[in-house]
This record gives C-alpha cells, structure tokens and sequence, in this order.
C-alpha cells in the first residue's frame, strides 16, 4: 500500500466546493460550548459536503480564532447560520420541508444504525450541548430522535465523535 500524497487527494477549491451539489442535510449544534467541536462540525460539515451548518443559541460561530483551530479552514467553505434560538431554526427547517431529528438517548429512539432516509429526503440532525445534549422542548418538536447504540458504561460520547457516526451513516444513505 502507498499512502496518497495531498496534492493527489483531488480536493476542491473553495469555489468549487461552493458550486458542487450538497447533501440534503443540515447539521444543527443546540448550544454547544465548545469551539472544539464547533470547529469539528464544520470540517465534517465540509468532508462530507452537507448543505448547512446551523449554530444555536449559545454556540460559538466564527469569525473565531479556537474554532479555526480544529475547522481548518472550513468555516470559508461550509454554508453557515447563526440562530438566537433552536426553535427559531427548526421552525425555518420544517416551514421549508426538512425532517428534523434530535440525535439523543429518549424513549422510542431509532437506533443508527436502523435509521433509513429517501435518497433525496432533506434532512436536519441536531446535537445538543456537552452537559444537557438536546433540550426536551427541542425534542418535542422533531419528527424522531436517532440514537447511537453504546455498549460501555458511560453511555456518552464526546459530540464531535457522534457527529462524525451519524453523519457517517446518514451519508450512506444518499451515497448508493
């Protein structure tokens, strides 16, 4: 094997990922504190050419010197929005025809990994904050909630590590 070198990856330019077709899906942070995983979002955001990155409530957004330090130049790629609210874009999300999920532990979550979506279905996945995780009046709003299977103790996975699982498996859907 022969590990390929960065300038034989093809990666686009910033105008070309800007005109190239996106995944129908909008990422959604419900007040994350971290500009980590702020930062993080968007290089998944990018990697994975999702439609929009939505930042809620209290989550950082740039201009942000932490949040470049993991996006990696990202933030000028990846489409972006802030909201004074998680309600506020959710409202905007299904007024435009999307189905939102909260990826959280609740009753009647769909496991991932038997979470099926159309090929063309416009999707919304919120991840909430480090401590809370998604708020219940959020919750209450999605069309379902998606859970990640976990098997340890803790039951609890850093949000950067869930966005790139369930953006992951929601890709494969629209990849076949």
């Amino acid at each position: 094997m022969q590990k390929i070198k960065n300038e034989d990856l093809g990666r686009k330019t910033v105008d070309e990922f800007k005109r190239s077709e996106k995944l129908p899906v909008i990422l959604m942070l419900d007040n994350v504190r971290s500009l980590n995983n702020v930062g993080s979002a968007f290089r998944t955001a990018d990697s994975f050419l999702l439609e929009n990155l939505y930042l809620c409530g209290l989550t950082g957004a740039p201009p942000n010197k932490e949040i470049e330090k993991t996006a990696l130049g990202a933030t000028e790629t990846v489409n972006w929005k802030h909201f004074k609210t998680t309600k506020e874009a959710v409202d905007e999300l299904k007024q435009k025809g999307y189905k939102v999920y909260a990826v959280e532990q609740v009753k009647n979550a769909i496991y991932l990994q038997n979470f099926k979506s159309e090929k063309n279905e416009k999707l919304a996945l919120i991840f909430g904050s480090e401590v809370y995780g998604v708020e219940q009046d959020i919750i209450d709003i999605c069309d379902g909630s998606i859970e990640i299977p976990q098997l340890g103790m803790k039951h609890s996975l850093n949000i950067s590590v869930s966005i790139g699982v369930v953006v992951w498996e929601v890709a494969k859907n629209y990849l076949k």
